[in-house]
Parts: C-alpha cells; structure tokens; sequence
C-alpha cells in the first residue's frame, strides 16, 4: 500500500495557498518581488515570517497610514506573519522633519503608536511589536554600522541619489548629506530588523530593491521580499498621494465627523470615471476590507438603496452611471466616520492620548 499524503501544514488554520492569497492582498498588483521566494518563505520557514513597515514620525497621521495600514498589518498576521512597526526617529530628524527637533519626533511617534492601537489593528495576538529605530541601533551600535558602511561601500552615489523618493524627494533636490545616508540606513534596517517581508509604499520600491542586490553582491541566497503597497491618492484633482503640508488633500485619523463630511464633500470624484477616482480608491483599499461593505442610501427614484460587498460591483454601476457622486459621497462619508469613531473616543477618553494629540496639533509640518 502507498503511504497516505501527510496532511498539508496549516497556519492559523489556512493552508499555504490560503496564506499566499492573503500576503498578495497587501500589495499592489504586479508589486511583490518574487511570488516564487514568498511562497518559498511560507513554506518552508519553521516560525512565523517577519514583516516590517518603517514610519518617519511627522506630523497628523492619515488615513492611509492609520486604517490602510491597519487593514494590511492584520492580513499578514492572519497569514501567519509576525509585525515589526520601526518608529524611525533618527531617520526623521535626518529627513529634517520637525525641523530635525527629536525630542518633537518622539512625541509625534507616541501618539502614531496611540492611534494604531484605537483604529482596528489587531494587537491581542502578540505579533504586532513598536520598536523605536534610536533605541535598538544603539543597542547592537556595532552590528547596525557596519551593516550600513557595507551598504555605502558597495553602492556608487548615482545609485543612492535614485532612492530619494523613499524621503518624499526627487532626484534633483538639493539634498543635505544626512539625505544621502539615508538609503544606506534604510536598507541596513532590513538586516538589522531579521526581516523577510517589506511590506512599505511603492514608493519605497528603490530602496527595497538596493537591499536584495546586496543580497546580490554579498552572496546571500534568502533575499528580502517586496510587498509594495499601494499610494492611496489625495483628495484633490492628480494628487498622486496624500500630503500631510495640505490638510484638505487627506482625512486624518482624528478628524471630526464635520471635517470627514466637508473633505469628501468637496473630492475630485468625476461621474461614471472609476481611474483615479480617490473616492472610489478610498472604498477600495479602506472602507470595504475594513467594514466588508459599503451602504448607499438613494431615494427609490434614483434606484433605491443598495447595499455592495464587491468592488467590481461599485465599479460596474459607477462606471455606467447608475451609481451617482452624490449618492456614493455620503455614503463614505458615512463608513468612514463609523471607522474613524473609536480613534476618536480614543484621543478624547484617554488623557496621555489626549495630551499627545493637542502637542502633535501645535507642531507644524514641514515637507
């Protein structure tokens, strides 16, 4: 008799087709480098996968950076995956936000860590860990460093200078010399940390990739996995990404249901175009895989009230016209500010909460 087929291993009850759907959802499609090593990892690692996002502390934080980031962060644990959240102070005050003040930037990364734990993230399970980048590099000074000088060794500057849009700045910025050291570190935290995914923005792509052709030069066959995730765009017309310099182009975490209902109100949304519509992006990366669904409430005469579970279907009806601005906008008006709410009882019930927030408002952003 042929031995039975040993029964497939599960992880947190899924297999790891199951897994991979889950670790794919996070990132833009056609944006994770490679399939084939992440399916590797899920395979064949004993323990739980590490994943990490890195977070300058500046300013407010955007929905972007609170619900999206929330809705990613749980579908990687669910996948089995632990979180490592690197509050990157140093690189901030590098990146001279706050105006490079790094007492200011601790507080703003106090109250991003304050906001993360009211928005939905799922932190019971243990996997989700804070780690601050000052804190831990000068615990293990000896190891970061030398990561760092091998990086910048082995990297011509042209090379370096085509990352700057990990640091909100393009190539032709007149860059400070912190601003050239900066790809070096970033990619460093990748070894550093013990990571296996990058699970960032797209636009931190560069940088992602200048760690796995380290890899390259270092003979390391386990290279680190890219799952970009997508920008979630602004509000205003072409608005590429949310801007913290202008609060009308985003929702912040905070921000009251008046304030929610007046920026949705006055969003680019052109009737029947789905493409750049960050109305309908909003639904699409937040609203529903947060909520699992999206209320429309019309009179019977415009089609009556509609109750939608699938992208594709709100697309559809968008697209042809049965699906109006007018109707769709108070309708995310509407889920956001239910997502939105417990941040706010948050930072209104909790006192230290209360007092980072009122700091962090007094604070001005800079680019």
């Amino acid at each position: 008799q042929t031995p039975a087929e040993p029964p497939p291993r599960l992880v947190n009850g899924k297999t790891v087709d199951e897994r991979m759907a889950l670790a794919l959802s996070v990132c833009q499609e056609g944006e994770c480098t490679t399939e084939a090593d992440l399916r590797n990892l899920l395979e064949k690692k004993p323990t739980a996968p590490r994943a990490y996002d890195g977070f300058e502390p500046s300013g407010r934080m955007h929905i972007a950076q609170g619900v999206a980031k929330a809705v990613n962060v749980n579908k990687l644990t669910d996948a089995g995956c632990e979180y490592v959240f690197w509050i990157a102070d140093w690189f901030a005050q590098l990146n001279n936000k706050m105006g490079g003040d790094l007492k200011k930037i601790q507080v703003v990364g106090r109250y991003f860590i304050e906001v993360w734990k009211a928005c939905g993230m799922n932190m019971d399970n243990g996997k989700v860990t804070f780690l601050w980048a000052s804190e831990e590099i000068n615990k293990r000074p000896n190891e970061y460093w030398t990561l760092v000088m091998d990086i910048a060794r082995r990297n011509k500057l042209p090379r370096i200078i085509r990352c700057n849009t990990a640091m909100g700045r393009e190539d032709t910025d007149e860059l400070s010399a912190a601003q050239i050291f900066y790809p070096c570190m970033q990619a460093a935290d990748i070894f550093f940390l013990k990571v296996d995914i990058c699970n960032l923005g797209l636009d931190q792509r560069k940088v992602n990739m200048l760690a796995r052709e380290y890899c390259d030069a270092i003979k390391r066959r386990n290279k680190p996995i890219i799952l970009s995730h997508p920008m979630i765009p602004g509000l205003k017309q072409g608005q590429e990404k949310m801007s913290k310099s202008d609060p009308d182009s985003a929702i912040f975490m905070e921000d009251s249901e008046a304030e929610v209902k007046t920026k949705i109100k006055k969003a680019f949304c052109p009737p029947a175009v789905v493409a750049d519509n960050p109305c309908l992006d909003y639904i699409r990366l937040m609203v529903l895989p947060r909520l699992g669904s999206l209320h429309v409430q019309r009179s019977p005469d415009n089609g009556g009230d509609k109750t939608y579970t699938d992208f594709a279907d709100i697309a559809n009806d968008y697209q042809s016209g049965a699906l109006h601005p007018g109707d769709l906008k108070p309708a995310l008006t509407k889920a956001l500010n239910q997502i939105l709410q417990p941040v706010r009882d948050h930072f209104q019930n909790n006192p230290e909460a209360k007092a980072l927030l009122a700091q962090v408002k007094k604070y001005r952003t800079t680019k």
